[in-house]
C-alpha cells in the first residue's frame, strides 16, 4: 500500500469561512441536503465555539500519531486538522497539550479527531478548540505509516484535503471543496426564510398553522379530543 502526503490544499477567502460561521451548522447542514454531519459520537470539549476553516486530513496508524506529527509541517493560518485512525481509536490520547501548543503556533483554528486525546483540561486552558470522540490518558507509538490530506472517512463522513469545515456546539459538518459555493449560497436563503419565520413567531403565530401541519394531522388520522 502506498502511503502519500500531499503537500498542498486549495483555500478559500476568509470571508467565505467567516460566512459559514454566521450560519452554524445546523442550517449548513439541513441547507446542503442533510449531509456531510459527522456522526454523534463526536464531541466538543468547549462550548460556545465556532470554526470554519479547511480541512488538513489525516489518517494515522491505531494507537500511533507519527502522522500528526508529519501533518503539522503542512498546516497554515486558518487550517483546520481532521484526524482519523485506522482499527480502535478510542484507546490511545492520540494528540496532547505539546502537540496543540505546536497547532496554536501554526494558528491552526482547531482539531476534529475521530480517537482520543488527552491532557484535555490544560487544551481547555489554552482555548484550542477541539471535537472529539474520547478522552483517554494512554499514550501512542510514533512508528507507523499513514497518510496526509488524502480522503479520509472521520467519523463515518468522508472528507479530503480542502474540504470546508464548520464545527459548534452542535456537532461538526462537512462542505466539500466543489460544492463551497453552492452550500453557502443555500445556507444564506435558508437563513433569510427563518429569519421571517421568526417573524411571525413574534406575532404570536404556531407552526402547526403556518407549516400546514393541521392538515397532515388530520390525513394521519390523528383527532383531538377533550
Amino acid at each position: 500500500m502506498e502511503y502519500k502526503i500531499k503537500k498542498n490544499i486549495e483555500r478559500k477567502s476568509n470571508e467565505v469561512y467567516e460566512s459559514f460561521k454566521e450560519l452554524g451548522v445546523a442550517t449548513v447542514y439541513e441547507a446542503q441536503g442533510q449531509k456531510g454531519l459527522l456522526n454523534d459520537k463526536i464531541k466538543p470539549i468547549q462550548m460556545g465555539v465556532c470554526i470554519s476553516g479547511p480541512a488538513i486530513t489525516v489518517k494515522c496508524g491505531s494507537g500511533d500519531n507519527l502522522m500528526i506529527h508529519a501533518a503539522v509541517e503542512f498546516c497554515k493560518k486558518g487550517d483546520i486538522l481532521v484526524v482519523t485512525t485506522e482499527g480502535e481509536s478510542n484507546k490511545h490520547g492520540m494528540i496532547g497539550d505539546l502537540l496543540v501548543q505546536t497547532l496554536i503556533e501554526k494558528e491552526v483554528k482547531g482539531l476534529i479527531i475521530d480517537g482520543g486525546i488527552r491532557d484535555s483540561k490544560r487544551i481547555r486552558e489554552l482555548g484550542f478548540p477541539v471535537w472529539t470522540t474520547a478522552i483517554v490518558c494512554s499514550g501512542t507509538t510514533k512508528i507507523k505509516p499513514g497518510t496526509v490530506n488524502n480522503s479520509v472517512v472521520c467519523a463515518g463522513t468522508q472528507i479530503t484535503g480542502g474540504d470546508l469545515i464548520l464545527a459548534d456546539d452542535d456537532g461538526v459538518v462537512v462542505v466539500k471543496l466543489e460544492e463551497i459555493g453552492k452550500a453557502l449560497e443555500a445556507g444564506k436563503k435558508r437563513e433569510s426564510k427563518e429569519i421571517e419565520t421568526l417573524k411571525k413567531i413574534k406575532n404570536g403565530e404556531l407552526g402547526i398553522d403556518f407549516y400546514g401541519f393541521r392538515e397532515r394531522l388530520k390525513n394521519l388520522n390523528v383527532q383531538y379530543v377533550e
